[in-house]
């Protein structure tokens, strides 16, 4: 809470038109798609796309306000189809008034509480707007994702959190130092609401934003185990350096940390499937497959039980030998694509559908199991990306 008010300060500062809105240029400029929705008074089912604090609440509450419609905002963590049918209520009687679910963590709602809310979104009687920090192609059930317009919010930029943060010291009557506004940037990492939560706190108990009484509110238990704040990164890069060095219980004890402070397991479970291919890669091809069965057993079971199938796939994780051999070819090739752009690809390579592209050289020469042919454009000849080890280390 501010000192000038019982208010919290995110709810003091939150934009009450889209003139005062900070960020997503690419939805809310001029004739971009939600302006227009806004400004036509325009209501649609959509799902909001991007990481924590920067906006996708707000953008919500606008469309709410500017149709007249009444909002329900849940979190799919703690919410079940009651609470939707207390929502939905009589809402079938013509002439009602319109009604948002505003669903945070949407990717949070298992299949079955999806397919429950289907109807409801699908004849109307609800408007969905989900919010989600999480990829909706692979946690949103394909019906209820047809019928939702996808909106991806980016992370804000430097300039845009200085905005937000000037704006927090102007309504707290104070100011901040430039030192202490770049910690700031620099901790929040483009999420506005842990900004203005810090300058919140160390406002209240110190009555200052010196970069000292900022620094000291991290001892705040919220801010230190804020699944998207700095601990989270921390911890989950320690996770996987632990791997990728092979320590086991190193390992494990980034891993029990995450599941300890709630950690989405699909996010755990999503980079240890990376990790088995960029850092185990051929050394182990069966790591890619255990690494996709731990996932797809966390997204059925769930916690608590499902930190048992995590450990199961750190502890093999890590244990394997490593090889990035081929995550390093994709990256030297990638590296000569954007050098060289789209170099023209060898006559013999190309497909000959027309009479004409047979005529000028299309496909000729081609073998079907060459031993010697080189297939990389002519400016590459002889390029070598991908570099077998014969000897593969732990």
């Amino acid at each position: 809470m501010s000192l000038l008010t019982s208010q919290p300060l995110a709810d003091l500062l939150r934009p009450k038109s889209i003139d005062d809105f900070v960020g997503q240029s690419h939805l809310v400029g001029l004739n971009k798609p939600l302006r227009l929705a806004i400004e036509s008074k325009t209501l649609f089912s959509m799902i909001f796309w991007g990481p924590p604090g920067v906006g996708k609440t707000t953008l919500a509450r606008m469309l709410a306000k500017v149709t007249g419609a009444e909002i329900h905002e849940l979190s799919a963590v703690s919410a079940g189809k009651d609470d939707i049918r207390k929502i939905v209520g009589d809402q079938n009687i013509p002439g009602l008034i319109k009604k948002i679910l505003f669903l945070d963590e949407i990717h949070r709602f298992n299949k079955a509480q999806q397919d429950f809310l289907l109807p409801y979104v699908e004849s109307g009687l609800l408007t969905l707007i989900g919010a989600t920090t999480e990829n909706p192609s692979f946690e949103v059930i394909a019906p209820l994702l047809s019928r939702c317009r996808v909106f991806v919010l980016n992370e804000l930029s430097n300039n845009e959190m200085e905005e937000i943060i000037s704006r927090a010291a102007l309504a707290l009557k104070t100011k901040i130092t430039p030192v202490a506004k770049d910690w700031l940037i620099s901790m929040a990492n483009g999420d506005a609401r842990q900004a203005i939560t810090m300058i919140d706190n160390a406002y209240t108990l110190y009555n200052s934003l010196a970069l000292e009484k900022l620094k000291a509110t991290l001892q705040n238990s919220y801010l230190r185990f804020d699944k998207k704040g700095e601990e989270h990164y921390n911890t989950i890069s320690a996770f996987i350096k632990s791997m990728r060095a092979s320590n086991v219980d190193a390992a494990v004890y980034y891993l029990a940390r995450m599941v300890e402070a709630g950690e989405d397991p699909k996010f755990i479970a999503r980079r240890m499937v990376i990790f088995a291919s960029e850092d185990i890669g051929i050394a182990n091809s069966s790591a890619l497959m255990l690494a996709n069965q731990v996932f797809q057993a966390v997204t059925l079971i769930g916690y608590p039980e499902c930190a048992i199938n995590l450990v199961h796939g750190v502890v093999y994780l890590a244990q394997s030998p490593k090889n990035r051999s081929a995550y390093d070819a994709l990256q030297a090739a990638k590296f000569d694509v954007q050098k060289e752009g789209n170099l023209p690809i060898p006559l013999n390579l190309r497909n000959a559908v027309t009479k004409l592209m047979k005529e000028v050289g299309y496909g000729q020469g081609y073998e079907k199991y060459p031993n010697t042919d080189d297939y990389l454009p002519t400016k590459l000849k002889g390029k070598k990306y991908f570099k077998a080890i014969k000897s593969l280390k732990k």
